[in-house]
C-alpha cells in the first residue's frame, strides 16, 4: 500500500492503522450515461459527487443502519475515457471510488465475495436539485411531452441529474440502475493507475509475492479471529492458580470451623485442630463428644499408710525391735 494511501486512510480513523490491517478496493460509484431509470449524471454533477464521496459509508441494499456499514470511500477521481462513447452520443466519463475495510474475522468471507467478483454491483444514493429534459430543457418537475426513452430526432430522452447538494452513501446491490457501476480491478505501471479484468503473473517472484499476500491476508484474519484468546499454556497456568486458591480457601474455611466448633462447645483453642468433620454440624457434633470428655471428672485413688511394722519383715523387723 502507498504510503500516500495509508494517509488518506488514516485522515479519516480514530487512530493510525498499519497496511497490513486494511483491505482497499476500487469501485465505480457512478457515470454520465443512461441507465435503467432514464436518467443520466451530468459532467458538473461526477465532479461535485467526486467531493461529496471522500469518507462516505458503504452499505447493503440502501439501509441506512449503523450496523450495516462495510466499508468507507477513501479517495475519489472522475476518469474520461475517450474512446467509449455514452448512449446519448457523448464522451463516457465516470466517477471512481476507493474503498477501505479493516480486515477482521467477521468480514473475511466479504472480502473473499469481493475478490471472487461476487460483490462488485454498487447503487449510490445523493440529492440532485436539477432533474431537466434532455430533448427540450424543462424541469422534471413541471413535466413536459417527451418520455424517456423514447427517440426524437435521433436523440434517445432521458432526464439529467445536476444541481448536486449531498451525497449520503452507496450501497452493494444486487440489480444497481447504472449497468456499469460496481467493484473493478486495477493495477499501477509507471505510476499510472490502469485497468484490466486482472493481472497477468509471469515471473517466479510475482507468483511468491501473490502467494505471501493471500498467506499474510489469511493469518491476519485467523489471528483477528482468536484475538483475546490465551495459549493452552497460560490456560493451564491460570487453572492451577484457581486451583490452588480454592485449595487454600477451603482450607482457611474448616480451620474457622474448627475454631468455632471448639469455642462454642468450651473446648480450649489448642484442641480444635483435633477435631474431625466435613462440616460444620460434624465439627461441632465432635467438639461436644471431645468437651464430655476432657470435663469429666475423676475420682483420686486413695491409699493407706500401712502400719510399720506390718510392712517390714526379716532382718528389717529384728533391727526395729533392737531400735526399740
Amino acid at each position: 500500500m502507498h504510503p500516500e494511501t495509508l494517509d488518506k486512510i488514516n485522515a479519516l480513523t480514530r487512530r493510525t492503522f498499519r497496511a497490513e490491517e486494511l483491505y482497499t478496493f476500487p469501485v465505480t460509484l457512478c457515470d454520465n450515461d443512461i441507465d435503467r431509470d432514464g436518467e443520466r449524471f451530468s459532467d458538473d454533477a461526477l465532479d461535485k459527487l467526486a467531493v461529496l464521496y471522500i469518507g462516505r459509508t458503504g452499505i447493503f441494499d440502501h439501509n441506512p443502519s449503523a450496523g450495516n456499514q462495510s466499508a468507507r470511500i477513501y479517495d475519489t477521481e472522475v476518469i474520461t475515457d475517450p474512446e467509449k462513447k455514452t448512449a446519448w452520443g457523448g464522451v463516457y466519463r465516470y466517477l471512481k471510488g476507493y474503498a477501505y475495510m479493516v480486515k477482521t474475522a467477521s468480514n473475511a468471507d466479504l472480502i473473499k465475495e469481493i475478490d471472487a467478483g461476487i460483490k462488485k454491483e454498487v447503487s449510490v444514493s445523493c440529492s440532485a436539485s436539477s432533474r431537466t429534459c434532455s430533448v427540450c430543457g424543462t424541469d422534471r418537475s413541471t413535466g413536459c411531452e417527451h418520455t424517456n426513452g423514447k427517440t426524437y430526432g435521433g436523440n434517445i430522452c432521458h432526464t439529467i441529474l445536476d444541481g448536486i447538494t449531498d451525497a449520503y452513501e452507496w450501497s452493494f446491490v444486487a440489480v444497481p440502475a447504472q449497468p456499469d457501476a460496481g467493484v473493478t480491478k486495477q493495477y499501477t505501471k509507471g505510476g499510472t493507475k490502469m485497468e484490466q479484468e486482472f493481472t497477468p503473473i509471469t515471473t517466479q517472484k510475482d507468483f511468491d509475492t501473490a502467494v505471501q499476500q493471500a498467506v499474510d491476508t489469511a493469518v491476519t484474519a485467523k489471528a483477528a479471529e482468536f484475538e483475546g484468546w490465551i495459549s493452552p499454556e497460560d490456560a493451564a497456568a491460570l487453572h492451577q492458580q484457581v486451583t490452588d486458591l480454592t485449595a487454600e480457601n477451603q482450607s482457611m474455611k474448616m480451620k474457622s470451623l474448627r475454631q468455632k466448633a471448639a469455642q462454642d462447645a468450651g473446648l480450649a483453642p489448642e484442641l480444635a485442630d483435633r477435631l474431625v468433620g466435613e462440616t460444620a454440624e460434624e465439627l461441632a457434633s465432635d467438639a461436644q463428644a471431645l468437651a464430655a470428655i476432657t470435663n469429666k471428672g475423676f475420682a483420686t485413688p486413695h491409699f493407706e499408710q500401712p502400719d510399720r511394722a506390718d510392712a517390714l519383715c526379716g532382718t528389717d523387723a529384728a533391727l526395729l525391735d533392737a531400735l526399740d
